[in-house]
């Protein structure tokens, strides 16, 4: 293949004592990686990942690092973290640990496991901080290759910022979008499809992505022959290379992670030209070493031969980079010995501060524990309270958890009103209570940025009682919306130039730019990873999936990427992309599935909206629009060309989130649905009000949330029987609705008869008019359903169904 081949023979912006400070950061780094792995080994921390064998490219990359410029990265860049001043040590073991005061973990709270990294991007009151003037990174997730998605929108940001007349002058978002967006990945992982999906979109749309493969020739155990094709990433790759004088495709660049003069030239000119012209790289860093192996579960020596094993100590990155030191004249390697020598006592001083701040409020709570404990052992017969106590006191490094065992052990081997068995159960409580708050936190946004508390505006109408089709409806509330907010955009195939294929968003293109309303290709990972970068740095972006069904492509993303970024970053990031899409009823197997339950039990973070008509929609929009929540919309695929009024106010109007309308009054039976389910079960209630039974139909207009006011629950208590409809398979979302309604908001104690669900099939729908009747539910079924429970309820008025 074509590269681009660096000589090394100078390292611009260099000095003696940063390329020092550099060698002093590597050791920091390399003395973290083994004394982290012997605290997980030695039972102090659950597990452990590390960065050692990578260190010197990450110095590299550091220096081509600037403010404003964004990670998406790999959980093994703890030396890039140290050389940007992002993390210290003692932050990276008060991860390590668990810690959850977010001083102490500052990128998670004790959310996730150690070297996932997230940098502030919004202050304690959800407000944007300055994010052009930080160095920021992407909240760090595990699932390998997820971080590519998002890579892309981080980098399509700067051309935004760069090329959108509505955005110039945001310099607290961006500097005219000279800023780089730095993809880490690992070897193996470039073998999955969301890594060639990422490439190939960034190439495409020719963005400022520098994307960093470090390669140690293994995925675990697995060597590079069963991952990539050929064996070599560089060639395989060597497709995306671009021509000279072309700005198409990537430049393409392959260095040894040991080379450290190559590493920083290699690394500051990719990254002037991404500034500059908007080029993306690909840097292949290869002979990389992996000292410890993958992590603390396992060992290297079961897998590598002795030969290679011997190859990494020679080619360890470190000791190479210290003999060009050496070589350079720089520095003696006496002087070098100290500086490895100051490194790892600074790193055992880190670790013990960060193990004692650790340690302080849970030792404090055992002592609490243990001082009420005692004095109910005192007063106690039962000598098991004895035994709980000296296992407590036994216990050096004990876990919350442990505590509130033993707490609860010590209060079922008791019995009585005495006050310090009362004290106990108040201290439990209370410490649960304070736990679940702790790990609980910022799933949503809160107060004024919260969706939930956007003001209540209604819908205006006029005189004019003219009707236009509900894509119409939808188009005003999209013109409206892009013509107020000037970080807002639309994109998804066919969104652009045909204005998305039910014509929600045509004629906006024309209007707003092809920036922002864009014509994506088919990849819908990446267009929610796309939507998901783009959020992160202060954009609102809608992504459209084309149908429900499709969704699923990018699923994972929205569960493990988009859902839990506020959460898993302890509040100090969001993401506040839409999700848009359409579904439920039509034909044909995967243009009309309904799988909502696996949906909304993935994607616990965001809200999931299913209005029945597109008014409602257009509402649930404006409400989103005013709010810093990520959100799924699911329009109704069969609602587009249905006659609907236009509100006077459809720019301004708002629907409440969890706020479930009550759309036909009665009294008989309460019909739970949502989506197109409402209008099929209104026709069943005209059925039935012929022949006597009035049923209340409820839309839930959200499944997350569900319900906040309990409308429900009151429906229930005046009708005494329920019937939860929709259409996804039995036990799904239909199941959902009624566990909310009868266990949590306790709806059972008010039946008269027995809950029912009416559910879909349990096959996806067939294809055709009459596939779709008998595979979702429909007027006769609601009718039936419900007449059946009249029949149990009043056997003297009610015959049974004569069908």
């Amino acid at each position: 293949m074509t590269t681009t081949e660096p000589t090394g023979k100078e390292i611009k912006q260099t000095s003696a004592q940063s390329i020092l400070n550099d060698y002093r950061i590597g050791w920091r780094s390399r003395h973290v990686s083994l004394i982290g792995r012997r605290e997980v080994l030695t039972g102090k921390a659950k597990f452990g990942i590390f960065g050692d064998g990578k260190e010197v490219a990450q110095l590299a990359l550091a220096r081509a690092f600037r403010k404003g410029d964004f990670r998406s990265g790999y959980y093994r860049d703890q030396t890039l973290m140290f050389a940007l001043g992002i993390s210290d040590v003692e932050q990276y073991f008060g991860q390590l640990y668990a810690d959850t005061d977010p001083e102490h973990d500052p990128f998670s709270a004790g959310r996730q496991m150690n070297a996932h990294f997230a940098t502030p991007t919004v202050d304690g009151n959800g407000q944007w901080l300055p994010i052009s003037k930080t160095y920021n990174s992407s909240a760090d997730l595990s699932p390998t290759g997820s971080q590519m998605p998002r890579l892309v929108g981080l980098g399509y940001a700067s051309k935004l910022y760069r090329e959108v007349d509505a955005l110039k002058g945001m310099d607290q978002f961006s500097r005219n979008g000279n800023e780089i967006a730095w993809g880490t990945i690992g070897n193996a992982s470039c073998a999955e499809g969301m890594f060639w999906e990422s490439v190939n979109a960034a190439g495409v749309l020719g963005i400022p992505t520098i994307i960093s493969i470090w390669d140690d020739g293994y995925g675990i155990s697995v060597p590079n022959r069963y991952q990539i094709t050929k064996e070599n990433l560089s060639e395989v790759l060597s497709g995306f290379q671009r021509a000279k004088g072309s700005r198409a495709g990537f430049d393409l660049y392959t260095v040894r992670g040991w080379d450290y003069p190559v590493l920083c030239e290699t690394y500051l000119g990719a990254a002037e030209i991404a500034r500059r012209k908007h080029v993306p790289s690909i840097i292949h860093v290869d002979e990389v070493t992996q000292p410890q192996g993958h992590s603390t579960s396992g060992s290297h020596e079961r897998y590598k031969t002795p030969e290679r094993l011997d190859w990494e100590k020679q080619f360890d990155c470190l000791v190479r980079m210290r003999d060009w030191i050496v070589e350079q004249e720089i520095a003696t390697r006496e002087q070098l010995d100290e500086i490895e020598k100051e490194e790892a006592a600074h790193v055992r001083d880190a670790r013990r501060k960060a193990w004692d701040r650790y340690r302080e409020p849970i030792d404090q709570a055992k002592k609490h524990f243990l001082s009420i404990a005692k004095r109910i052992e005192a007063e106690s017969e039962n000598d098991e309270v004895g035994r709980i106590v000296a296992a407590v006191e036994k216990q050096q490094d004990i876990f919350r958890r442990d505590l509130q065992k033993a707490a609860a052990d010590v209060l079922v081997a008791t019995s009585g009103d005495r006050p310090a068995v009362l004290e106990l159960s108040v201290w439990m409580t209370a410490q649960r209570e304070e736990m679940c708050e702790v790990y609980g936190r910022h799933l949503h946004a809160e107060g004024e940025q919260s969706a939930l508390n956007v003001e209540v505006v209604e819908p205006r109408f006029g005189d004019d009682l003219k009707t236009v089709n509900g894509f119409e409806i939808l188009n005003a509330c999209f013109d409206a919306a892009l013509a107020r907010i000037p970080t807002l955009s639309f994109m998804g195939e066919d969104v652009g130039f045909l204005g998305d294929v039910n014509q929600g968003c045509a004629g906006l293109q024309e209007k707003y730019g092809a920036l922002r309303v864009t014509d994506t290709g088919i990849r819908e990972t990446t267009i929610i990873g796309q939507a998901i970068g783009m959020a992160m740095r202060g954009l609102r972006p809608v992504a459209e999936m084309q149908y429900l069904d499709y969704v699923l492509y990018g699923l994972q993303l929205m569960s493990d990427d988009l859902a839990t970024v506020r959460w898993r970053s302890a509040g100090i990031q969001m993401a506040p992309a839409i999700i848009r899409t359409r579904g439920h009823r039509l034909e044909g197997i995967w243009h009309s599935g309904s799988p909502m339950a696996g949906i909304i039990n993935l994607v616990r973070g965001m809200w999931v909206c299913v209005p029945r008509n597109m008014t409602q929609a257009a509402g649930m929009y404006n409400t989103l629009f005013q709010s810093n929540d990520p959100a799924l919309v699911i329009e109704v695929l069969n609602g587009y060309r249905v006659k609907e009024r236009l509100p006077d106010n459809i720019g301004e109007f708002t629907v409440p989130l969890g706020v479930p309308e009550v759309i036909r009054a009665g009294t008989d039976v309460t019909i739970v649905t949502y989506g197109p389910l409402c209008r099929i079960s209104m026709e069943a209630a005209e059925l039935l009000a012929s022949r006597g039974v009035e049923a209340e139909i409820v839309d839930v207009q959200t499944l997350l949330p569900f319900d906040r006011e309990k409308v429900i629950l009151d429906s229930v208590r005046k009708t005494n029987r329920v019937i939860f409809v929709d259409e996804d398979v039995p036990g799904g979302a239909s199941a959902f609705m009624m566990q909310q309604v009868l266990d949590r908001d306790g709806g059972f104690e008010w039946l008269d008869s027995r809950p029912v669900c009416l559910s879909a099939q349990p096959h996806r729908p067939p294809y055709g008019s009459d596939g779709d009747y008998w595979a979702k539910p429909n007027r006769e079924d609601i009718f039936r359903a419900a007449w059946e429970l009249m029949v149990e309820a009043k056997p003297s008025e009610f015959e049974p169904v004569w069908w």
